[in-house]
């Protein structure tokens, strides 16, 4: 690439098939059934996966970015290297293509008002090992992220050692590190795969680890998952106490990360944030006030927006954060920039159609971009109304 990258973010890539649903939710779980033919609008092809989700928002929001998957020689191969290289050609620079397997590719089921459904082959994503960073780049850079181990197979495979070898030498090389994950199938192996085990290993590597509360309840309390989700998987989100985010970040922090983001949905974002000793060791994206970093507990509203589709709103909220932290932002700030870019996401079907430049999101919000209505009510939390946040200053 012509510029250094600021960030490298690797793992996870595929070609998003997303066919174009206009019906209500009532329609649709009506239409579907033995022998049905289902009319659809037009399909949108955009990429998928954290290295595109995550990596080429980046891109949009200014920040130098160079992306690490992998992919087949096919012609949904093909169909990457041309979306990628529409947003700019260098993109695909770091792209392996490997002739002996075929591309990744998601059929996304996206019906409004509804969650999504996803048809998946993890093709190539199965292959990709440590040694398919290139390490060398991470030199210059400023931030490693990593997304989607749950569907790769050789990350959770013999309990995670490749993923705890891609984390621990990317540390080696003195970039911040940041993990994302995706919520693995129950019936599939890494659904059965020992997701505390190898959290156990990799959190120690991990300065910077955003999960949402299903992925993370699903791997360290598969019980009280099941109890909460019921017949209803859209149900849990309404269930999210702030007793539950304190209790389940302690935990991910005494696991070795420094920073735990858990994704709410629309119920928002909420952070929390080690020690002053543990935010100063996270590498060359750490803040230059970590004081203003260290011991914080955050849970921010969404913005108010018409959600037209859902695909790719976990990994924007990431980017909208990485970019905030890059930037060197304080803490509310931060989290009001991950909501943000989220919130510009839904208001596409696909992934980037919605995403704008840096200034123009942050123009939004000091333009009084309203939020939804949030309340926390739990001893010790207050609400900033500058901010529309509530916090929990733990210290």
């Amino acid at each position: 690439m012509t510029q250094s990258p600021v960030v490298v973010v690797a793992g996870h890539l595929c070609l998003d098939i997303i066919p174009l649903i206009s019906m209500t939710p009532e329609q649709f779980r009506a239409a579907f059934g033995p022998g049905r033919l289902v009319e659809t609008g037009p399909v949108a092809l955009s990429t998928g996966g954290a290295v595109s989700n995550t990596g080429l928002v980046l891109h949009k929001l200014g920040i130098p970015t160079r992306l690490m998957g992998k992919i087949g020689d096919d012609m949904f191969g093909q169909a990457v290297q041309q979306v990628v290289g529409r947003v700019h050609p260098t993109l695909t620079d770091g792209l392996i293509v490997a002739p002996e397997v075929a591309t990744s590719y998601t059929l996304i089921i996206n019906p409004p008002g509804m969650d999504r459904t996803f048809l998946h082959c993890p093709g190539a994503n199965d292959t990709f090992g440590a040694d398919d960073i290139r390490y060398d780049a991470l030199t210059g850079a400023r931030l490693f992220h990593f997304g989607y181990p749950p569907i790769m197979k050789r990350m959770y495979a013999d309990g995670g050692r490749e993923l705890t070898s891609i984390l621990r030498r990317a540390r080696e090389t003195g970039v911040t590190t940041s993990l994302d994950m995706a919520l693995p199938d129950p019936v599939s192996a890494s659904g059965r795969a020992d997701w505390a085990g190898i959290l156990r290993l990799a959190l120690p590597y991990v300065d910077i680890f955003l999960p949402s509360i299903e992925e993370i309840l699903y791997m360290l309390r598969r019980r009280q998952y099941d109890a909460m989700r019921g017949d209803n998987p859209e149900g849990l989100l309404r269930q999210v106490t702030p007793e539950l985010l304190s209790d389940v970040s302690e935990e991910l922090l005494g696991m070795g990360a420094r920073i735990a983001g858990l994704k709410l949905g629309d119920r928002g974002l909420y952070l929390r944030t080690g020690s002053q000793s543990a935010i100063e060791g996270m590498g060359r994206a750490r803040p230059s006030d970590t004081a203003a970093w260290a011991d914080r507990e955050i849970w921010t509203p969404c913005f108010v927006v018409d959600v037209v589709g859902t695909t790719g709103a976990g990994d924007s909220t990431i980017a909208g954060f990485l970019a905030a932290l890059l930037r060197d932002l304080p803490p509310l700030e931060a989290v009001t920039a991950a909501v943000a870019v989220g919130a510009c996401n839904v208001e596409a079907a696909d992934t980037l159609s919605g995403i704008r430049s840096w200034d123009e999101t942050m123009a939004r919000v000091a333009a009084g971009w309203p939020r939804r209505l949030l309340r926390v009510d739990s001893p010790g939390w207050r609400f900033d109304p500058a901010s529309s946040i509530w916090y929990h200053r733990r210290s």
